[in-house]
């Protein structure tokens, strides 16, 4: 079975000039090899808010280095320089509402800021593009909120096969009919 690839990109401004320790990458990452058995490879990239920037980021990790999964933290607020939602949306052929909806659901139970969040998910050719938030906790809380519905979306996609850990996320796969 061949290796899936999935690129973490944190877009951070401060994070980017080394102002700021990367905190979200490396949340991502754990989480992400604590919940997959089977063999994955980390892409990451630490890219400041500058949508131009986040787009060629998006479709390289894409098209170029044939990521089956992409994950972002950061960018998702309202503050004038947060654009990951923008961009991810300029390069998705088709946007997934439902994973913004169900993260923002979940987060609403921890922080009421959470209707501020403007994650959004979406397909480019074969990859899944999800957008998380900045914080470690919120991302942990997103991605198991979510991560169920992920090795199957991957599977009619015709992107990698991802196995996780049940103990951590099970995987939710339709049975065959």
């Amino acid at each position: 079975m061949a290796k899936v690839r999935i690129g973490i990109v944190t877009v951070s401004d401060r994070a980017s000039r080394g102002e700021y320790q990367d905190l979200g990458g490396p949340a991502i990452e754990a989480w992400l090899d604590k919940a997959i058995t089977s063999t994955w490879e980390a892409v990451p990239r630490l890219i400041p808010d500058e949508q131009v920037q986040v787009e060629t980021v998006l479709r390289d990790l894409c098209d170029g280095e044939g990521c089956d999964l992409v994950v972002t933290t950061g960018g998702t607020g309202p503050a004038p320089r947060d654009i990951t939602p923008e961009a991810t949306a300029a390069v998705c052929e088709k946007l997934l509402d439902g994973f913004g909806e169900q993260m923002r659901a979940v987060s609403l139970r921890h922080v009421p800021t959470a209707i501020l969040s403007r994650q959004i998910a979406g397909i480019r050719g074969k990859t899944l593009i999800i957008n998380l938030p900045g914080k470690p906790a919120a991302i942990a809380e997103c991605l198991e909120a979510v991560f169920a519905a992920v090795p199957y979306c991957l599977d009619l996609t015709g992107a990698g096969y991802i196995e996780t850990d049940p103990a951590v996320i099970k995987a939710f796969r339709p049975k065959s009919s």
